[in-house]
């Protein structure tokens, strides 16, 4: 049997460019979501979804996470354009059935493109490749079950064993899957924050002692000035353009700050107001700053620089000396190795003016509320953490934390990935997590750290773990260096993948392979107690109940928590926890969840008033006691350390605006312009021009780590505004060009920001 290919395949599908809007969102917004739904779901049916989405009665959207309004939701669209795709795409028409598989082979699959193979349709009925197996082909629960409990216990260890979590679980679902793993033997709990914001949490625990942002969705409406660093809301969060169109309305200013011009940062007309739908819609960023990729911290030091010195001038009229002395630690060392750099050699790390960075710090000086807001444009980098640590020490410096208006705003992936991290998905929770769940279910948790992502793949590709279970995701499309991963997996006695959708990682397989079909978002979820509903937390640290309204699709679907019973049951012989109960009224985990998890006190009676409720929050609160100081923490960090060569560029992958991690609903980037075609490299039109290149030509990159290369063939150059030796492309298609062991200091998290490449012409 050959070996499926790992990445996308390497063909072009004819690129259309076009010019590049004046805004986003707006009415092209609207008739790109209606088309998707009447493609995928059919309009009657998808209009009655829709009303659904996001609403106090309704369910969550299975994209982002951005929070809803606390109080009043827009009967029109309380949605994106993207959670409409992402709704389109769960509840399809189209079926993934064993019909479908007895007609093709994994091979024959993996000749598609992840585009095609999401086109297919939603999983009605388990899987199952035995080894040497062409075809996947049916299997029952019970049987699925007991042949994954019976390759489990036939371990050694249970630390041979990888349990990787996706964001889109539910609480009750991840909740009820930590506690089946670590009540297996094993910490192994690698999940979709550890390539996110793993440099975030890291940073933000370390510097103010909680690994979440402290800002409301009110706050933007308070709000003097808000920074929006590495980040491309216009396609990634577009519900966020609302949030910074409330605090222009209300006199703030925006300072945008990434190596793309993103055009939903420049304009856009809200679709929740017809009104505006013909109007010039709403201009957000005041000040653009288009840094060199990893630029960010020599930017950061440079403007701390520029507000130090009119500190010195009018001593405490620009930093707030009262919060210093009070809430903070560690400001003189800071101050001190601030002053060994020079103003003009950071300038000079940034790609920008000696002007445009004055510009800013001078914002900065004169606005004492504001709110700085990021994505993996700050987070994937070797000094990853080292960014996020930097924002606070300017945060510190204007006693903008803990107060209306002003704060950290990491803002997150997968609609519950921060609700993942809270209900215990994580290679290393604390002690006092691991001693409640002990006194509860009356068995002894596991203590050695786990495996985070980058050290699963690497303990597969040693074969040091022999099981892998992804609890949703496309792990081999997500992960860094997937040919490295793709064996990685390959070195697995069983893989098994719990999916709405046929992806990439169900054909990069083990010996033997699972997929278990679930149930979605959109979906009923009947169990024995009656319809059930679940829970999810968003990038502010709101709990909110999601129900949904739709029929299964199939009477072979299971929901992810009966799912992981199942497995449990299978798997554990002499287990106290009533698995089945459990599975039967998720009330009863959220029981379980109020009693060991602290800020879920009255968990039930809260969850179901409508809209849900805060999770406690100390920055938030001005409370930084939980810090290994007691008070929030200055910190010293370092701007990039990489200096190219003659002829190498920095590149970092990016999505298109037609895709939401690695689901790709389309094959268009339409805020910039491109259409038809993923395997682009934007570059610089001189870096163009410098390498003897063209717009359309074909090229080969490689990357170059260590001593190492990987190659990723048949990019077509594409001159973009974009500064000097910095280049962009798609991932999963690029993910083959970035090294699994360049990582973030501290966080371990995959730098896909910062790849090191060269760019060879095809002949």
């Amino acid at each position: 049997m050959k070996k499926t290919i790992a990445q996308p395949p390497e063909k072009l599908t004819g690129i259309h460019q076009v010019e590049i809007p004046h805004s986003a969102v707006g009415l092209k917004a609207i008739k790109s979501a209606l088309t998707h739904i009447k493609d995928e779901v059919g309009i009657v049916k998808g209009i009655g979804l829709l009303a659904k989405l996001n609403q106090k009665d309704g369910f969550d959207c299975p994209g982002c996470a951005w929070p809803d309004p606390d109080e009043k939701r827009s009967f029109l669209a309380e949605y994106c354009e993207n959670g409409a795709k992402a709704v389109a795409e769960e509840a399809t028409k189209n079926r993934v059935t064993p019909m479908f598989f007895a007609l093709n082979s994994v091979e024959e699959l993996g000749q598609l493109s992840d585009y095609e193979l999401g086109k297919k349709g939603r999983l009605t009925h388990p899987m199952y490749l035995p080894a040497g197996a062409t075809h996947y082909e049916e299997i029952s629960w019970q049987d699925a079950f007991d042949h994954i409990a019976k390759t489990l216990n036939s371990f050694a260890s249970p630390d041979e064993a990888i349990f990787y979590t996706s964001g889109r679980t539910s609480n009750e679902a991840a909740y009820l899957y930590q506690l089946f793993v670590r009540h297996y033997g094993t910490n192994n709990l690698p999940d979709c924050s550890n390539m996110c914001h793993e440099s975030s949490g890291s940073a933000l625990s370390e510097t103010v002692g909680i690994g979440k942002g402290s800002v409301t969705l009110d706050d933007f409406k308070h709000a003097d000035l808000v920074i929006v660093m590495g980040q491309n809301p216009g396609t990634n969060h577009p519900r966020m353009l609302t949030a910074l169109g409330e605090t222009k309305h209300h006199g703030g200013k925006i300072i945008s700050v990434n190596p793309l011009p993103e055009v939903g940062l420049k304009n856009f007309i809200d679709p929740q107001n017809p009104i505006k739908w013909l109007g010039n819609g709403t201009d957000l960023s005041d000040l653009f700053l288009q840094v060199r990729i990893n630029g960010d911290v020599a930017l950061l030091k440079a403007i701390l620089l520029l507000l130090l010195e009119k500190e010195k001038t009018s001593p405490g009229t620009v930093f707030d000396q009262e919060f210093i002395a009070k809430q903070t630690q560690g400001y003189e060392a800071f101050i001190a190795d601030l002053e060994q750099y020079k103003i003009e050699d950071l300038v000079a790390q940034t790609g920008l003016t000696h002007k445009e960075v004055v510009e800013a710090a001078e914002m900065i000086a004169d606005n004492k509320k504001i709110i700085v807001c990021w994505a993996m444009g700050l987070t994937q980098h070797k000094n990853g953490v080292d960014n996020i640590r930097e924002v606070v020490n300017l945060l510190l410096l204007k006693g903008s934390i803990g107060k209306q208006g002003a704060g950290t705003c990491p803002v997150r992936g997968h609609s519950n990935v921060q609700g993942d991290r809270t209900m215990g998905i994580w290679e290393k929770m604390p002690e006092q997590f691991l001693e409640n769940i002990d006194a509860y279910f009356d068995f002894k948790s596991p203590r050695k750290h786990g495996y985070d992502v980058v050290k699963s793949i690497e303990a597969m590709h040693e074969k040091k773990a022999r099981f892998f279970l992804g609890m949703g995701g496309n792990f081999n499309s997500a992960t860094p260096d997937t040919e490295y991963t793709a064996q990685a997996l390959r070195n697995c006695d069983l893989t098994v993948h719990i999916s709405t959708k046929i992806n990439r990682s169900h054909l990069i397989h083990g010996k033997e392979a699972l997929i278990l079909p679930c149930l979605g978002r959109t979906e009923r979820d009947p169990q024995a107690s009656g319809d059930q509903f679940v829970s999810v937390e968003n990038s502010m640290g709101v709990v909110s109940k999601s129900i949904g309204h739709l029929d299964p699709l199939s009477d072979n679907l299971k929901s992810e928590t009966a799912i992981v019973a199942g497995i449990a049951m299978a798997t554990l012989a002499n287990s106290n926890v009533d698995w089945n109960a459990l599975a039967g009224n998720y009330d009863l985990i959220r029981n379980a969840i109020e009693v060991t998890i602290p800020g879920f006190e009255d968990f039930n009676k809260k969850v179901r008033v409508p809209g849900g409720f805060y999770l406690p929050n100390n920055a938030r609160a001005n409370d930084f006691s939980s810090t290994y100081t007691g008070k929030a923490n200055f910190t010293i960090n370092q701007p990039s350390d990489i200096v190219l060569e003659k002829g190498q560029y920095m590149m970092m992958t990016i999505r298109t605006h037609d895709q939401y991690n690695t689901t790709i609903y389309g094959l268009d980037d339409r805020y910039r312009g491109i259409l038809n075609e993923r395997r682009v490299v934007l570059m610089n039109p001189e870096d163009v021009n410098e390498a003897g290149l063209k717009k359309g030509d074909l090229v080969d990159l490689i990357s170059h780590f260590e001593v190492q290369e990987r190659l990723a063939e048949k990019f077509m150059v594409i001159p973009y505004s974009i500064p000097r030796y910095s280049t962009a492309t798609y991932f999963p298609e690029a993910n083959v060009l970035v090294p699994l062991h360049s990582k973030a200091r501290i966080s371990n998290q995959p730098a896909s920001k910062t790849v090191i490449i060269t760019i060879h012409k095809r002949d």
